[in-house]
């Protein structure tokens, strides 16, 4: 038996633990009731698996809780910011670094220096808040990803690749001065957690060169993203993830971060560039945003956290682990021929609600339903990614179009074990069995701007009281055990 056949095991052992609770379906019922069917607004405590995001939900190892003793919170030239840069610039390559509170930090500071109102910005498919910063800075964002990534039973290996061609219209179309930059997300998180490939990158950065576009990288997986360069791309499976990753940076101009995905901590994120000039509009505009330069919206001990966890994630045998078990899941649902997004993704599984659900038309929100269904039947909260992620045309008051209609079933880091993971595909199946029970919703109240966080939504008919599952087993086991031993 060869190496790759053998079962592997997490690259670490359990240290500390965080109690978790099953509640009644009573209780589940009205939890999801007062979060007006909106899983964002559910109280965590009303959770069993929460599979919302992997934002900062991961947890931290015993090298970065004490990095976190060793925080220098001076409010100017913090110890642990020169050691964070130290380690962006050793793995990502970029020389200059300004630290913000989060992703949507860096996407705002970026907006402003580069974007002018008029400007077009192509990318390989929105994401919310970076399109959101993009409009309020004056811009457009244009998709110009392939067609593949719009079709969730498309076997594309790298379905998060920018179409060259598709690319090359717009700049012909609107003129290379009107496209400050592209958005290139690694891991496209509305696709599915797709990746594109170095061979893509590459193309783009030739025809980007060409005309004097600058390439933006939106770095927030890109470590799953090198991950996949190395498991699916001819050439490269003998490189590390550190390689792979290193040489993605080195065909960009800079990069939007999170640090609250890749990087395994709870809070924080930066902008990295390698133009000087650039860098020196940032630091200021972060004084004014989010705190000094060399620290930005982050505590000095939260630069140490997200310093040493550079280091841990990109170890191949941390992005094997973590991106298996988003496999194994993937595959358990497969197995029972679930419809959901293929090729599986690297932070997630997404189910294609559209299939799930296909007798729910899309103006009655397919996705959202089911992530209340999953909720009612197990307590396990999921994240819609469909028609409500993608918003209303404020001209037209159209909602946008949105070819995908996904429920997301995110996997934090080294969180869950695999019989978590079980659990998971055992409500999901629940739930596609009892699928002509479900029913769809309707809006009752939508913020201007990311309404998908706030929105409130009420089923159409009562499908909360009629929806169940057909097996025991699904029936609150747990809870039942305890009412027998105590």
């Amino acid at each position: 038996m060869s190496r790759e056949q053998r079962s592997w095991a997490e690259p670490y052992k359990i240290k500390v633990v965080e109690p978790i609770r099953m509640t009644t379906r009573e209780r589940r019922n009205k939890a999801l009731e007062e979060a007006h069917f909106n899983s964002f607004l559910l109280r965590s405590e009303d959770i069993y698996i929460d599979l919302l995001t992997d934002s900062g939900t991961s947890a931290m190892s015993d090298y970065q809780w004490a990095g976190m003793m060793m925080g220098d919170e001076a409010y100017a030239g913090s110890k642990n910011f020169y050691n964070l840069q130290d380690k962006i610039e050793k793995y990502y390559g970029y020389p200059y670094v300004v630290p913000t509170h989060q992703g949507r930090g860096a996407e705002h500071l970026l907006a402003q220096l580069l974007i002018k109102p008029g400007d077009v910005i192509p990318g390989n498919m929105y994401f919310t808040t970076t399109k959101v910063h993009q409009e309020l800075a004056g811009g457009t964002f244009v998709d110009v990803i392939i067609e593949q990534a719009h079709d969730p039973t498309s076997l594309h290996p790298f379905k998060g690749n920018i179409d060259i061609g598709k690319l090359k219209d717009l700049i012909y179309k609107v003129g290379a001065a009107r496209i400050p930059y592209v958005n290139l997300q690694a891991c496209v998180n509305m696709a599915g957690g797709q990746p594109f490939s170095l061979a893509n990158l590459k193309e783009l950065r030739q025809l980007c060169g060409q005309f004097g576009i600058k390439i933006i990288l939106d770095a927030t997986r890109a470590m799953e993203n090198a991950w996949f360069i190395k498991r699916r791309e001819p050439g490269q499976s003998k490189r590390s993830c550190a390689e792979i990753l290193y040489e993605i940076c080195s065909l960009t101009d800079g990069c939007i971060m999170s640090g609250k995905k890749d990087l395994l901590v709870n809070m924080g994120g930066f902008l990295a560039l390698r133009d000087e000039k650039i860098y020196g509009k940032a630091c200021e505009l972060v004084v004014i945003y989010e705190g000094l330069h060399t620290y930005g919206g982050m505590s000095g001990r939260d630069m140490e956290a997200m310093a040493r966890g550079i280091e841990e994630a990109i170890q191949d045998d941390h992005l094997r682990a973590r991106i298996g078990q988003v496999q194994y899941l993937g595959q358990k649902l497969l197995d029972a021929n679930i419809p959901i997004v293929e090729p599986i993704g690297g932070h997630a599984v997404y189910l294609d609600a559209n299939r799930f659900l296909s007798h729910i038309p899309q103006n009655e929100f397919p996705a959202q339903a089911l992530t209340c269904a999953l909720y009612l039947d197990f307590g396990i909260r999921t994240m819609e990614r469909g028609l409500v992620s993608a918003g209303r045309n404020s001209k037209t008051g159209q909602h946008h179009p949105s070819q995908l209609e996904l429920v997301r079933l995110t996997i934090p880091r080294r969180v869950y074990t695999q019989a978590h993971m079980d659990v998971v595909a055992e409500t999901t199946i629940a739930c596609h069995h009892a699928r002509k029970s479900i029913a769809g919703l309707r809006m009752t109240y939508e913020p201007d701007k990311l309404r998908f966080f706030q929105a409130h939504f009420q089923p159409i008919g009562s499908w909360t009281n009629s929806f169940s599952s057909e097996y025991p087993i699904l029936q609150d086991p747990l809870l039942e055990l305890a009412n027998t031993i105590f």
